[in-house]
């Protein structure tokens, strides 16, 4: 039987005391424990073979998520002109980065309380039904509503990926077997675009929710009967009160009342409105009650607030806000820039996208390479933001005459730049804390990540109907000229169409460069200051940390002793002898070490 990983905390001096005698002390962070609630650990260092059958299984799910993303982002134009949608088309993505990003932290807990395959296996079935019923929807409220409960299962299903890897691998080689997974995302980012913009052109932009779904399907049945993770403890009851059901909610609550200012400030309501300013107040009330109750009052809190004493993490999670932001607008807004400005159609604009999201895919994979062997992350996060930042700041210059490859390049500078910055910061942010907190630390960082995705879209909508209502207004157009142009752009390419408003070929242009062109360039003059700040912050705040861990030959060990004995008795291992004595955590900061 493995050594209990039980500890107690009752003063810094006891802290002190126990932490020397722990099996993991060595190089382990210091925990921050509650001895009221009970977690069993999860860490299964698997042999390489193992591990292999793992990443296969987690590769499909990333594949799925990954599809989704940019297939959808290629056809978002063609559904917007379909449903009439004009600005309103803004929440198909955003609705469903919202419920992925409010949900995240829970899955991180939902796992440690009910176990790492069925927290996946739960999240693959919400996105399967969210998808196929988003597929028949008739109306953009229909379609908004049902990308948000795909929205949901995503959420726990990119958060899993990485935790799950988390718990097979030890934490020096973890980066690159985070970016084997990635690598995997790129068949999805090569093929998603022109999927995507091809099922709008030619089919219907239903298969753009309907096409993952066979492969989301695979993808939970190998979860379920190939992943070796360990069982959790305890009856249903009590995992079900474990729940912090007030954080889920306040979480949700803080999103939504944030978001929605966003998408109305400037373009449905004035921004000194009480409709606009209400919301942003509450959330920020909601912030300050969401700290209060996870720091006194959670049984076993969604977001510990421990976490937030280590430098490295805050670090981490603010320059992982940023790189949601800046690369969610550029994925979601660069296909529009195409089609609107250029006159690309839906295939060639996904097309066109393709090199951001490749260079991602690579110089995540390189990065992870990078900290596997060298031990180091902190120069390959400085290389990643700092090129980010330069490249966002020459797309700037976009305009109706910049050249093919000068767009390409310069998508493949700022893929490169923020693919640098994914795996690492994952390695930077386990580094920083004890085992028991990795699975909900990798969590935050994730909702960071999307909460930054998910008000990056409303936000650059925002920028984008300002500046096209600015460019509107000058021409003294009908109101409903106006509308019909907002809601469905295209008609400015098309010279019949844009006679039937009483448009000459000269407003159509102007419309076109002053104000699509301006709003464009707005939104990427937001991303580069907030990239050029994220290569501020990572310079300052995020710190080495030691990668290698004392009782890392021990987990080995136990986890290859549990193997050899399933293979041999033909029958499952009982889970008393596999797992390590159960994690406990604590509800108020007694130690943490602070960096």
């Amino acid at each position: 039987m493995p050594a209990n990983f039980t500890t107690s905390l009752m003063s810094p001096v006891q802290t002190e005391n126990a932490n020397v005698q722990s099996t993991n002390s060595s190089s382990e962070p210091e925990a921050n424990i509650r001895p009221q609630t009970q977690l069993t650990d999860q860490t299964n260092l698997l042999p390489p073979r193992h591990i292999i059958t793992v990443m296969l299984a987690l590769s499909l799910v990333n594949l799925v998520t990954t599809l989704d993303q940019v297939v959808v982002s290629a056809s978002l134009s063609t559904v917007a002109a379909s449903f009439s949608a004009g600005s309103l088309s803004a929440w198909i993505p955003a609705a469903y980065l919202m419920t992925s990003t409010a949900f995240q932290p829970l899955y991180g807990r939902l796992s440690d309380i009910f176990g790492r395959k069925s927290a996946i296996a739960l999240a693959m079935g919400i996105y399967i039904v969210g998808n196929l019923i988003a597929g028949f929807s008739q109306s953009i409220i229909q379609l908004i509503v049902f990308r948000a409960i795909a929205g949901i299962g995503d959420g726990g299903a990119t958060s899993m990926v990485q935790i799950v890897i988390s718990d097979v691998v030890t934490l020096r080689d973890r980066g690159k077997f985070i970016g084997y997974a990635a690598a995997v995302t790129a068949a999805g980012y090569t093929a998603g675009p022109i999927i995507g913009g091809s099922l709008a052109q030619h089919v219907s932009w239903r298969w753009a929710f309907w096409i993952t779904l066979p492969v989301a399907l695979v993808a939970t049945l190998v979860v379920v009967f190939t992943l070796p993770l360990k069982p959790v403890t305890g009856n249903m009851r009590s995992k079900l009160l474990m729940i912090d059901y007030v954080g889920v909610f306040l979480t949700l609550a803080t999103c939504i009342m944030i978001m929605l200012p966003l998408v109305w400030g400037g373009v449905t309501f004035p921004w000194k409105s009480a409709v606009v300013l209400g919301p942003l107040c509450g959330g920020i009330v909601a912030v300050g009650i969401f700290c209060v109750w996870e720091t006194k009052v959670a049984r076993l809190p969604l977001v510990p607030m421990y976490i937030f004493r280590h430098m490295t993490v805050v670090g981490v999670y603010i320059c992982m806000f940023v790189n949601g932001f800046v690369f969610f607008s550029l994925l979601f807004y660069l296909p529009q820039f195409f089609q609107v400005v250029l006159g690309y159609s839906p295939t060639r604009s996904g097309i066109f996208i393709i090199p951001l999201a490749i260079s991602q895919v690579v110089s995540a994979v390189a990065g992870g390479l990078w900290v596997s062997r060298t031990g180091k992350y902190r120069l390959v996060v400085y290389f990643g933001f700092g090129l980010f930042s330069i490249a966002c700041g020459c797309m700037t210059l976009f305009n109706g005459h910049t050249s093919p490859a000068v767009m390409v390049v310069l998508m493949t500078l700022a893929g490169l730049g923020t693919g640098a910055t994914l795996q690492t910061t994952t390695v930077a942010v386990q580094a920083s804390v004890a085992r028991q907190d990795m699975a909900v630390v990798s969590a935050v960082r994730n909702f960071l990540r999307m909460l930054g995705g998910a008000l990056a879209l409303p936000s650059s909508a925002a920028l984008l109907d300002n500046a096209i209502r600015a460019s509107l207004n000058g021409l003294s157009l009908p109101s409903t000229t106006i509308t019909s142009i907002i809601n469905d752009p295209s008609i400015l390419r098309n010279s019949t169409e844009f006679a039937q408003y009483g448009l000459l070929e000269s407003q159509a242009d102007f419309i076109l460069s002053n104000g699509y062109n301006e709003g464009f360039k707005d939104i990427i003059i937001l991303d580069t200051s907030l990239a050029t700040l994220a290569f501020v912050v990572s310079v300052l705040m995020i710190k080495h940390k030691e990668l290698l861990r004392g009782d890392e030959d021990r987990l080995k060990a136990e986890a290859k002793e549990a193997l050899r004995t399933t293979r041999e008795s033909g029958v499952k291992v009982d889970k008393g002898d596999i797992e390590m004595g159960p994690v406990t955590l604590q509800s108020h900061n007694v130690s943490g070490r602070q960096e």
